[in-house]
């Protein structure tokens, strides 16, 4: 097929097709990701325990992980008067939204630092978190968060030699998104 005449090219993709736009310049083949690895039920506890337990500020939010994968995290945040941010509304205080995504975040890249590590023992691997710190973080509130208990996700989009990038939300009992976030770690 001819190029209509006076046609601006950007260039090239990657597979040698000259484009129009940057954006079908860029656009990247996609091909399935491989599995995430399965943790063992010592590393699970392990990082429970460092996540709820050794991280006391996490006890004192109520943070309780639901699921610890490879590939994502999710946990619990109940409702309870020490959390409240508006008395006349009953709702959670943005303080809290916040420290709980940024933990989650954190959590997120624990998981992705222990998935890439499977070739050591479980212990070696929880080993490995203690330079990990946040860097920036950005939150955005989208509604007014009352609920009688909220759910906190996260995921790390890239986890590289120094610094993790990771995407997390807050939802309600309902599944009704009230916060995301975005942030990014150091991790050695």
């Amino acid at each position: 097929m001819a190029a209509p005449s006076g046609a601006v090219f950007f260039g090239e993709n990657a597979q040698g097709v000259r484009c129009r736009t940057m954006q079908a310049m860029t656009k990247i083949p996609t091909h399935p990701a491989a599995p995430a690895p399965e943790f063992e039920a010592e590393f699970i506890t392990g990082l429970k325990a460092i996540f709820e337990e050794k991280i006391v500020f996490n006890q004192l939010l109520g943070l309780k992980i639901t699921s610890l994968k490879a590939d994502r995290v999710i946990a619990r945040i109940d409702m309870r008067r020490e959390l409240i941010g508006h008395p006349a509304y009953n709702r959670i205080h943005g303080g809290v939204i916040s420290a709980g995504l940024d933990a989650m975040g954190g959590l997120a890249v624990m998981a992705a630092i222990g998935a890439r590590h499977m070739d050591e023992t479980p212990a070696q691997r929880l080993q490995r978190f203690h330079k990990l710190g946040t860097i920036d973080l950005r939150v955005d509130y989208l509604r007014p968060g009352i609920s009688d208990h909220f759910e906190l996700r996260a995921e790390v989009l890239r986890l590289g030699s120094r610094v993790a990038s990771t995407r997390m939300e807050f939802l309600g009992a309902d599944g009704k998104l009230f916060s995301t976030a975005a942030a990014a770690y150091i991790v050695s």
